[in-house]
Protein backbone atom coordinates (compact mmCIF):
# COMPACT_ATOMS: atom_id res chain seq x y z
CA UNK A 1 0.00 0.00 0.00
CA UNK A 2 2.94 2.50 0.93
CA UNK A 3 4.45 1.55 -2.82
CA UNK A 4 0.81 2.67 -4.22
CA UNK A 5 0.82 5.38 -2.29
CA UNK A 6 4.09 6.80 -3.32
CA UNK A 7 2.93 6.51 -6.75
CA UNK A 8 -0.29 8.60 -6.58
CA UNK A 9 1.03 11.43 -4.37
CA UNK A 10 3.42 11.52 -7.48
CA UNK A 11 0.65 11.87 -9.49
CA UNK A 12 -2.27 13.67 -7.86
CA UNK A 13 -0.29 15.31 -5.21
CA UNK A 14 -1.04 14.85 -1.30
CA UNK A 15 -4.52 17.00 -1.58
CA UNK A 16 -5.54 14.61 -4.65
CA UNK A 17 -4.90 11.28 -2.69
CA UNK A 18 -7.76 9.48 -1.15
CA UNK A 19 -8.16 6.41 0.26
CA UNK A 20 -10.38 4.91 -2.54
CA UNK A 21 -7.89 6.10 -5.26
CA UNK A 22 -4.89 3.90 -2.56
CA UNK A 23 -7.08 1.01 -2.47
CA UNK A 24 -7.89 0.96 -6.35
CA UNK A 25 -4.09 1.24 -7.37
CA UNK A 26 -3.36 -1.25 -4.60
CA UNK A 27 -5.48 -3.71 -5.44
CA UNK A 28 -6.76 -4.28 -2.17
CA UNK A 29 -10.39 -3.46 -0.42
CA UNK A 30 -11.22 -0.46 0.82
CA UNK A 31 -11.45 -2.33 4.41
CA UNK A 32 -8.22 -3.76 4.10
CA UNK A 33 -6.59 0.06 4.19
CA UNK A 34 -8.71 1.46 6.83
CA UNK A 35 -7.34 -1.63 8.93
CA UNK A 36 -4.25 -0.71 8.65
CA UNK A 37 -4.59 3.23 8.19
CA UNK A 38 -7.48 5.52 9.85
CA UNK A 39 -7.12 8.08 7.39
CA UNK A 40 -4.73 9.46 4.22
CA UNK A 41 -2.65 11.51 7.15
CA UNK A 42 -1.55 8.06 8.05
CA UNK A 43 -0.95 6.60 5.13
CA UNK A 44 1.32 9.29 4.20
CA UNK A 45 3.15 9.18 7.72
CA UNK A 46 3.68 5.55 7.44
CA UNK A 47 5.56 6.67 4.41
CA UNK A 48 7.60 9.51 5.43
CA UNK A 49 8.77 6.78 8.11
CA UNK A 50 9.69 4.45 5.57
CA UNK A 51 10.98 7.66 3.85
CA UNK A 52 13.46 8.84 6.76
CA UNK A 53 14.31 5.43 7.51
CA UNK A 54 15.80 4.80 3.74
CA UNK A 55 17.75 8.29 3.99
CA UNK A 56 19.46 7.26 7.34
CA UNK A 57 20.31 3.76 6.06
CA UNK A 58 21.50 5.11 2.38
CA UNK A 59 24.05 7.86 4.99
CA UNK A 60 24.74 5.05 7.17
CA UNK A 61 26.36 3.33 4.23
CA UNK A 62 27.92 6.58 2.71
CA UNK A 63 29.50 7.08 6.24
CA UNK A 64 30.57 3.44 6.85
CA UNK A 65 32.43 4.00 3.50
CA UNK A 66 36.45 5.12 3.59
CA UNK A 67 36.62 7.68 1.18
CA UNK A 68 34.35 10.53 3.31
CA UNK A 69 38.09 12.03 4.93
CA UNK A 70 36.33 15.06 6.44
CA UNK A 71 33.22 16.10 8.29
CA UNK A 72 32.36 18.22 5.20
CA UNK A 73 32.30 15.18 3.12
CA UNK A 74 29.79 13.67 5.55
CA UNK A 75 27.49 16.98 4.88
CA UNK A 76 27.90 16.52 1.30
CA UNK A 77 26.66 13.04 1.41
CA UNK A 78 23.83 14.56 3.12
CA UNK A 79 22.89 16.76 0.75
CA UNK A 80 23.46 14.13 -2.32
CA UNK A 81 21.43 11.64 -1.05
CA UNK A 82 18.61 14.10 -0.45
CA UNK A 83 19.19 15.01 -3.96
CA UNK A 84 19.42 11.59 -4.91
CA UNK A 85 15.74 10.52 -3.47
CA UNK A 86 14.39 13.47 -5.11
CA UNK A 87 15.52 12.01 -8.38
CA UNK A 88 14.97 7.89 -7.60
CA UNK A 89 12.35 7.45 -4.66
CA UNK A 90 8.66 7.87 -5.44
CA UNK A 91 6.84 10.24 -3.58
CA UNK A 92 9.34 11.95 -2.02
CA UNK A 93 9.38 15.30 -4.17
CA UNK A 94 6.27 15.85 -3.29
CA UNK A 95 6.15 14.67 0.57
CA UNK A 96 10.09 15.19 1.58
CA UNK A 97 10.00 14.34 4.98
CA UNK A 98 6.32 15.38 5.49
CA UNK A 99 6.02 18.91 6.02
CA UNK A 100 3.64 18.96 3.46
CA UNK A 101 1.17 17.19 5.64
CA UNK A 102 2.57 18.23 8.61
CA UNK A 103 5.91 20.25 9.57
CA UNK A 104 5.74 17.72 12.85
CA UNK A 105 4.89 14.77 11.62
CA UNK A 106 7.75 13.16 12.34
CA UNK A 107 7.92 14.02 15.71
CA UNK A 108 4.95 15.76 17.88
CA UNK A 109 7.52 17.89 19.66
CA UNK A 110 10.64 18.89 17.05
CA UNK A 111 9.64 19.93 13.24
CA UNK A 112 11.10 17.77 10.29
CA UNK A 113 13.73 19.30 9.46
CA UNK A 114 14.67 19.45 13.05
CA UNK A 115 14.22 15.73 13.14
CA UNK A 116 16.95 15.62 10.08
CA UNK A 117 19.29 18.21 12.02
CA UNK A 118 19.64 15.81 14.67
CA UNK A 119 20.45 12.69 12.60
CA UNK A 120 22.87 14.48 10.84
CA UNK A 121 24.95 15.66 14.07
CA UNK A 122 24.48 12.03 15.38
CA UNK A 123 25.76 10.55 12.37
CA UNK A 124 28.89 13.61 12.07
CA UNK A 125 29.35 13.24 15.97
CA UNK A 126 29.76 8.95 15.64
CA UNK A 127 32.11 9.12 12.55
CA UNK A 128 33.81 12.55 12.73
CA UNK A 129 34.20 12.80 16.91
CA UNK A 130 32.06 16.54 16.35
CA UNK A 131 31.42 17.22 19.79
CA UNK A 132 27.78 16.94 20.13
CA UNK A 133 26.40 20.17 21.27
CA UNK A 134 23.40 22.58 20.92
CA UNK A 135 25.79 25.00 18.52
CA UNK A 136 26.27 22.24 16.40
CA UNK A 137 22.96 21.00 16.75
CA UNK A 138 21.58 24.81 15.76
CA UNK A 139 23.83 25.44 13.09
CA UNK A 140 22.67 22.07 11.26
CA UNK A 141 18.93 23.00 11.67
CA UNK A 142 20.03 26.45 9.96
CA UNK A 143 21.80 24.72 7.49
CA UNK A 144 19.19 21.75 6.40
CA UNK A 145 16.65 24.67 6.32
CA UNK A 146 18.23 26.29 3.90
CA UNK A 147 19.20 23.41 1.65
CA UNK A 148 16.10 22.04 1.86
CA UNK A 149 14.72 25.43 0.24
CA UNK A 150 16.93 25.77 -1.93
CA UNK A 151 17.19 22.08 -3.29
CA UNK A 152 13.06 22.43 -3.68
CA UNK A 153 13.83 25.52 -5.62
CA UNK A 154 16.09 23.48 -7.99
CA UNK A 155 12.89 20.21 -8.50
CA UNK A 156 10.67 23.68 -9.04
CA UNK A 157 13.18 25.34 -11.88
CA UNK A 158 13.72 22.06 -13.20
CA UNK A 159 12.88 18.22 -13.33
CA UNK A 160 15.82 16.44 -12.37
CA UNK A 161 16.84 19.43 -10.50
CA UNK A 162 18.41 22.44 -11.53
CA UNK A 163 22.48 21.89 -11.41
CA UNK A 164 23.36 25.73 -10.79
CA UNK A 165 21.31 26.31 -7.81
CA UNK A 166 22.31 22.83 -6.61
CA UNK A 167 25.85 23.77 -6.72
CA UNK A 168 25.20 27.26 -5.35
CA UNK A 169 22.75 25.10 -2.51
CA UNK A 170 26.36 23.29 -1.72
CA UNK A 171 28.49 26.31 -1.82
CA UNK A 172 26.37 28.22 0.66
CA UNK A 173 25.67 25.37 3.39
CA UNK A 174 29.17 24.34 3.32
CA UNK A 175 30.12 28.44 3.97
CA UNK A 176 28.22 28.45 6.54
CA UNK A 177 28.73 25.43 7.96
CA UNK A 178 32.99 25.87 8.11
CA UNK A 179 32.09 29.83 9.57
CA UNK A 180 30.21 28.26 12.40
CA UNK A 181 31.01 24.50 12.87
CA UNK A 182 34.42 23.29 15.16
CA UNK A 183 35.61 20.20 14.21
CA UNK A 184 38.27 17.87 14.23
CA UNK A 185 39.73 17.34 11.01
CA UNK A 186 40.34 13.81 10.84
CA UNK A 187 37.61 11.03 10.98
CA UNK A 188 37.60 9.15 14.37
CA UNK A 189 38.17 5.25 14.25
CA UNK A 190 35.29 3.05 13.57
CA UNK A 191 34.70 0.03 16.80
Amino acid sequence: MLDACAELVDEVGYEGLTTTLLAERAEVAIGSVYQFFPDKRAIVQALTLRTMESYLQRLDERFASDDLAHWWDGVGAGIDEYISMHRTVPGFRTLHFGDVVDLHLLDEQRDNNGVIADQLARVLTERFGMADEPRLRFCLEIAVEAADALIKLAFRRKQEGDERVLAEAKALIREYLHRHVEAPTAPVAQP
